[in-house]
């Protein structure tokens, strides 16, 4: 920690830290608003990726007798395309390979390390008064962990069997059957899959470790715990998930790649038999089930892991575009600590159709309800905050007014779910997907989003442009809907979620009156070109974003102070941007974090680091530089 010290001699400060050479600041850098910026950044490349290739699954869906147009096929090689294309046009395999790497993609590259490695990263330690991370070496290795998790997968698609294409979930048998063409198993994109997701959560613990130490042991003296932000709650709770939740899986992945080479059975069952090997040879004795159990214990914590990043951003924008404070507060804190361990004992409501028999799914609908309760709390709270408020719609503050009803939206369409008889009959359709994504895509990236043009004044110390931010925000709140809604619909008409052709195979048979399915399928057919125009709309509407995000680095106008919003939190009493150690000087928290329009003070705002008038009347000298 000496390293980290703050000195008074900053000058000295100056020289000794702010000029390490290019690789050590900008590459391997242990400054954790560089690795925040690392995160951030690679992350959103990923997330480009992962969209880029729903895009090409939408194509197959909407337009399944269509060769793929040149400009979508652009990143691959001839050689690639002969393999995986058909006269130009996407197989099932292709389709099942492009939907298992959308999902892992979007859910384990894109938005955990954006929400917890880069937010959590960048904004923690300034919260809660801190030079830097507890670990800032490990904060490092995590990063390079993540960076090499998610090259290994991605790379896997110019191999020769092709990347992943078991579903993002990876279930065995069909996991650990896939790719057996290949000779050296190491060389399978199946297997890659698996060495991808040990580095990554390899990298999530070391990430979650040095949260949870930080936030204990280096807040500034006067940070009682519920003098915290609601962010860096979010943020520790989120990290215990990580924690507990990874390893599970982390055993899984191991025991899975144990079963592909080096012959082991974990997870393959005693007389499997497949059409094109027949009965398959095996020592057997393995579950499939264990698998999936194991596989859900971390899916369903890490839906949450999503989430409190998007929430913790909201929770720290309203209060400052509203000028009051975040209502119920405390509520809000226990609300994120009863989501938290309620999350570990609702995975199974994934796995209703496996047979667990009426007792044990009793449980888990009970459960399920039971964690819409404190989700409930945390909106019902941030909506409460916006009443009454003098609103000012930033861009910020748009994109986290827009999260609370497509958050809601996703919330309410999973209520039907938890119930194991609906879920019956909704499971494996498009309405989990459309659920699902309505939570994780308008619901989170907005939030997330939000928090993109809140901090960044702080971050680069200048604004985002107002015009480029509504023609980023307007049409992609527009297009999620149109792109989202529609899932809903189908999902409850019967549509599969993994029809590569979109349900066209169906379309053959509509007019046979028995044939009540193809019926259905040809009403609601239609739907996938109006969904598939909103992705491709969407991924349009992402380009003023992109042109903000880096032009205004340059072009943007300055920043004014340090807190340009006039907001109460510790983040916004370093310099702009933060340098080395952060603080200029020593952090003392004096009240809690949302005091705005108090009556006994004259400005509308009243930071944590402002010190308290004596009882003589005169103010005491403020700790903060201005």
């Amino acid at each position: 920690m000496s390293a980290h010290a703050h000195t008074d001699d900053h000058a000295h400060h100056d020289d000794h830290h702010h000029n390490p050479g290019f690789i050590s600041k900008y590459v391997f850098s242990t400054d954790h608003k560089m690795i925040g910026l690392q995160y951030g950044l690679t992350a959103m490349a990923f997330l480009l990726f992962g969209f880029y290739l729903m895009m090409m699954m939408r194509w197959s869906i909407a337009f399944p007798h269509e060769p793929l147009p040149k400009f979508m096929g652009i990143f691959f090689s001839d050689t690639w395309k002969a393999r995986w294309l058909q006269d130009g046009k996407i197989t099932g395999e292709t389709y099942n390979m492009f939907g298992a790497m959308h999902g892992t993609i979007m859910v384990f590259l894109g938005i955990v390390p954006l929400g917890f490695g880069a937010f959590g990263n960048y904004v923690t330690p300034l919260q809660i008064g801190a030079p830097d991370m507890a670990f800032p070496k490990l904060n490092m290795a995590s990063y390079w962990l993540y960076l090499l998790g998610g090259l290994v997968m991605c790379g896997s698609f110019f191999m020769e069997s092709g990347a992943a294409k078991s579903g993002w979930t990876n279930y065995s048998p069909l996991a650990g059957f896939a790719d057996g063409q290949i000779v050296n198993q190491w060389l399978a994109g199946q297997t890659q899959w698996l060495v991808g997701l040990v580095l990554l959560i390899s990298s999530s613990l070391l990430g979650s470790v040095n949260f949870i130490t930080t936030i204990i042991n280096l807040r500034a003296r006067g940070m009682t715990w519920m003098r915290l932000p609601f962010f860096v709650w979010a943020m520790l709770v989120t990290g215990f998930l990580l924690l507990l939740a990874f390893p599970p899986l982390e055993a899984a992945g191991i025991m899975q790649l144990m079963d592909r080479v080096a012959h082991s059975s974990f997870f393959m069952p005693t007389g499997l038999y497949t059409k094109t090997e027949g009965l398959a040879e095996l020592s057997g004795g393995g579950s499939p089930l264990l698998f999936q159990h194991l596989f859900w214990f971390l899916g369903h914590p890490e839906v949450y892991v999503l989430l409190l990043p998007a929430i913790a951003c909201v929770a720290e924008i309203i209060p400052v575009y509203t000028r009051k404070p975040l209502w119920g507060y405390k509520s809000m804190v226990y609300g994120v600590l009863t989501l938290g361990f309620l999350s570990f004992i609702v995975w199974a409501h994934h796995m209703y159709l496996t047979g667990m028999g009426a007792a044990v799914s009793t449980w888990f609908q009970t459960t399920t309800v039971l964690i819409s309760v404190p989700s409930v709390i945390l909106l019902t709270a941030m909506i409460i905050s916006l009443w009454g408020g003098s609103i000012r719609f930033e861009p910020a503050m748009m994109w986290a007014c827009a999260f609370l009803p497509m958050f809601g939206i996703g919330g309410l369409t999973g209520l039907p779910l938890a119930f194991n008889l609906a879920d019956l009959h909704l499971h494996d359709t498009y309405y989990v997907i459309g659920h699902f994504h309505y939570v994780v895509a308008p619901g989170i990236l907005f939030g997330l989003f939000a928090g993109v043009y809140h901090w960044y004044p702080k971050i680069t110390g200048r604004y985002m442009s107002r015009k480029l931010a509504h023609l980023h925000f307007w049409p992609s709140l527009i297009c999620m809907n149109v792109l989202f809604f529609p899932m809903l619909v189908q999902g409850m008409a019967g549509f599969h979620r993994r029809w590569y052709n979109g349900g066209d195979a169906y379309l053959a048979k509509a007019k046979d009156s028995v044939n009540v399915f193809g019926n259905t399928v040809h009403e609601y057919i239609d739907l996938n070109i109006v969904m598939s125009a909103g992705a491709w709309a969407l991924a349009v509407a992402q380009i003023p974003f992109i042109l903000n995000l880096f032009g205004a680095k340059f072009l943007g106008r300055k920043v004014e102070n340090d807190n340009p919003w006039n907001a109460t939190t510790l983040e916004w009493a370093t310099p702009t941007p933060p340098g080395h150690g952060n603080f200029e000087f020593e952090p003392a928290i004096y009240r809690g974090p949302y005091e705005y329009n108090r009556p006994d003070h004259d400005e509308d705002f009243l930071p944590q680091w402002t010190e308290p008038k004596r009882p003589d009347g005169e103010p005491a000298k403020s700790p903060a530089h201005h």
